[in-house]
């Protein structure tokens, strides 16, 4: 395991210097959605990852590829992205090994973005903590780098969908100083991702909400 967490550092560090260093020559690599036990609906959202991948090739200058691979939480094949993405609306379940896998992937220089999509909240935030049992979930301040990539949200995560009327938030696990878990809650980030004709919501929303994940997928690739 240990040289897997060092492949994916290096892996980590390569892409953060073209992405950092030069505008016309990216590394092509894939991003992934994570399939997790429970009965949860992982699998939700399914054009939300394509459109956010298609907004950042064109806005912020990477190169990644059209379509997210499917990783299981226990597989050894998570460390060969640089980002993950997690999503749904129940209940979730971490084997002790899928723990292991995932907190060794975080620490190695991974990044996993949760996203809430109504429901999963009380499920999710358990299985954070024994991921990192010696952290909190905190509220990120509205400073925080990752609302200042290409696109400043000087207010936080824009508002997708109403549910409980709630104010999105922000939540976060730092390890070490680096932001390795980012948790958005109230905000239904992955939906403003979907096909228009999905949930049909004003054009500015759904920008406001591929701006903020072109945020998200920009401070993954440079905080190694």
């Amino acid at each position: 395991m240990k040289n897997i967490k060092s492949s994916v550092q290096a892996m980590l560090i390569f892409m953060g210097m073209f992405f950092l260093t030069s505008s016309t020559f990216q590394p092509s690599y894939k991003i992934a959605k994570l399939k997790y036990q429970g009965g949860g609906d992982w699998y939700a959202n399914k054009t939300s990852l394509p459109n956010l991948i298609a907004f950042c090739n064109k806005n912020i200058g990477v190169n990644i590829a059209p379509e997210e691979d499917i990783i299981e939480a226990g597989s050894a094949d998570l460390f060969l992205h640089p980002f993950v993405h997690m999503t749904g609306h129940g209940n979730v379940v971490f084997s002790s090994v899928e723990i292991q896998n995932l907190r060794n992937y975080l620490i190695g220089g991974g990044f996993l973005h949760i996203d809430d999509n109504y429901g999963m909240d009380k499920f999710i935030r358990p299985e954070i903590k024994k991921i990192f049992p010696e952290s909190e979930l905190i509220e990120l301040p509205f400073s925080h780098p990752i609302y200042h990539q290409k696109y400043n949200f000087n207010n936080g995560l824009p508002k997708v969908h109403e549910h409980d009327g709630k104010t999105p938030k922000g939540y976060g696990i730092l390890y070490k100083g680096r932001l390795v878990l980012f948790y958005t809650y109230e905000c239904d980030l992955g939906n403003g991702w979907e096909d228009k004709q999905v949930y049909n919501d004003p054009e500015e929303i759904r920008t406001k909400a591929l701006q903020m994940g072109a945020n998200i997928i920009s401070y993954a690739l440079t905080s190694y």
